[in-house]
């Protein structure tokens, strides 16, 4: 996916690491109308889910959709996360969370957007995103309909 923002130039954006436990879900279940936008986005980038899985219900609610699952252990997962980014390639991912694992993560990523939902959202989360929206519907749309994005970024 390729979005031109004055001032930032052309991004070229492959992967999408999204959070699961309240970024795409709430107390475990996938929220209304995140499997669609999934599917959506999956025509024109990777969809990974990178989670600490607290309620052990990503795999089985993410069932079907083109996404890829990664869980990862107890313990420094803030850490965890900024690696994952870091791996496949921060300078062409977008990603989106709202604990304070989910931080350093949005920092290094090329686009961090942070999501204020049910559960709240880090300061952590916050300070590490380029962009904050209420809703991960709302950031998932950034994403397919770029010009909102455009608008939030161009210097």
């Amino acid at each position: 996916m390729r979005i031109a923002v004055p001032g930032l130039g052309e991004l070229e954006l492959e992967t999408l690491v999204l959070d699961y436990n309240g970024t795409v879900a709430e107390d475990g279940e996938l929220l209304p109308g995140v499997a669609e936008r999934i599917l959506d986005l999956s025509s024109s980038m990777e969809i990974v889910v990178l989670t600490a899985d607290t309620h052990g219900t990503c795999r089985a609610r993410l069932d079907g959709l083109p996404v890829r699952v990664e869980v990862i252990g107890p313990g420094r997962e803030d850490s965890a996360k900024r690696r994952f980014v870091e791996t496949i390639g921060a300078t062409s991912c977008v990603a989106v969370g709202n604990g304070r694992n989910d931080g350093p993560m949005l920092q290094t990523a090329h686009i961090g957007i942070a999501v204020i939902q049910a559960e709240g959202a880090s300061p952590v989360a916050l300070s590490g995103a380029d962009v904050v929206v209420k809703d991960i519907r709302d950031a998932l749309d950034l994403l397919l309909k770029p010009s909102r994005l455009t608008a939030t970024l161009r210097t």
